[in-house]
């Protein structure tokens, strides 16, 4: 079989005049059937120049001349540097942070660094697991947001619940059980309650770890969380809340907000991302703190939670914010 009949695949640049099944027909009619070149790029709408040097490009490479050549420049001297980009695909690996945070840590700036990433097929932090930086999940995406115009306006108000650790650490350190009987020798040691209230303007975060979320301890919190807040400046003027029993059904509840005289709005059901805010903040207290480290036990996790709080207020950047989340409040 002689080369002008070989099948192969070809790629076309999204702008060629020519597919590479015309800029095979074109070849054919002028080497096979021995047509003018000016003829046959008339009848295929290119000019001459181009006719001729797909016939060239054909003569001296055969049928792999006709497929589209690469447009990269020969020469990028703007490129980064293969070191910074091991630099940047390192940091990440031992940081597992974003860009901007990448960037803070080696140098880079946060676009460059995210361009690395993107390059090397780095999935994004929301798809990998905390603790191996291993991808687990897919999720929806949302160009719908909204923020409230100053602080306190809205403060979103939930509850994660976390597994408590055994002394000398759980799974997590020491791999998960093999079989169901082994399973079945592990201590029921129940969980912790963290209960969260995020400023939705500034995205300050007041947290506590409780052992229920029964309807007197969600009043209790919420009712410290006011009083937080009121001391930052910021008087609460609407909590919002999903429907557990706990807040939508509790007296207790109700007396502290009528206290506080804070209103009380509730998100739709089944529709938890209505309180996106928080639910925001329980993922990163569980990537970042909960599930950050293979804990020993459950008290040091819990002694480390206040460090990590104060570190997400007042030195982690936000993205959303821009900054640490506490440069929105007022300094008054």
């Amino acid at each position: 079989m002689s080369r002008l009949h070989d099948p192969e695949a070809l790629v076309v640049h999204a702008n060629a005049r020519l597919t590479p099944h015309g800029r095979w027909l074109l070849v054919q009619r002028v080497r096979v059937q021995g047509r003018p070149v000016a003829h046959v790029a008339r009848e295929l709408g290119v000019s001459r120049q181009c006719a001729h040097r797909w016939v060239a490009r054909f003569d001296a490479q055969g049928r792999a001349g006709l497929q589209d050549r690469s447009s990269r420049p020969r020469r990028s001297p703007a490129v980064t540097s293969p070191e910074r980009v091991a630099l940047v695909l390192a940091a990440r690996e031992r940081l597992r942070r974003g860009p901007d945070e990448l960037a803070r840590a080696t140098g880079v700036p946060a676009r460059t660094v995210s361009r690395i990433l993107r390059r090397a097929h780095v999935p994004y932090l929301w798809q990998c697991d905390p603790i191996s930086g291993e991808p687990i999940r897919a999720s929806k995406v949302t160009a719908v947001r909204y923020e409230h115009a100053h602080p306190g306006d809205l403060v979103h108000v939930d509850v994660k619940k976390v597994g408590r650790i055994p002394q000398g650490g759980g799974w997590r350190a020491h791999g998960r059980a093999g079989t169901q009987a082994a399973k079945k020798k592990r201590p029921l040691i129940g969980y912790d309650y963290v209960h969260a209230a995020v400023d939705d303007y500034s995205r300050v975060a007041y947290a506590e770890i409780l052992p229920d979320e029964k309807g007197a301890t969600c009043a209790g919190f919420i009712d410290r969380a006011l009083t937080h807040f009121a001391a930052l400046g910021t008087p609460v003027r609407a909590v919002l809340t999903d429907n557990h029993w706990s807040y939508a059904h509790a007296h207790e509840v109700a007396a502290v907000l009528a206290a506080h005289q804070t209103a009380h709005w509730f998100i739709k059901a089944h529709c938890p991302w209505q309180n996106g805010k928080v639910e925001r903040f329980n993922r990163t207290l569980a990537s970042e703190w909960a599930y950050r480290h293979p804990w020993t036990s459950n008290d040091q996790r819990t002694t480390a939670f206040t460090t990590w709080l104060n570190e997400y207020n007042t030195e982690r950047h936000h993205h959303a914010v821009g900054a640490a989340p506490v440069t929105r409040l007022s300094p008054t």
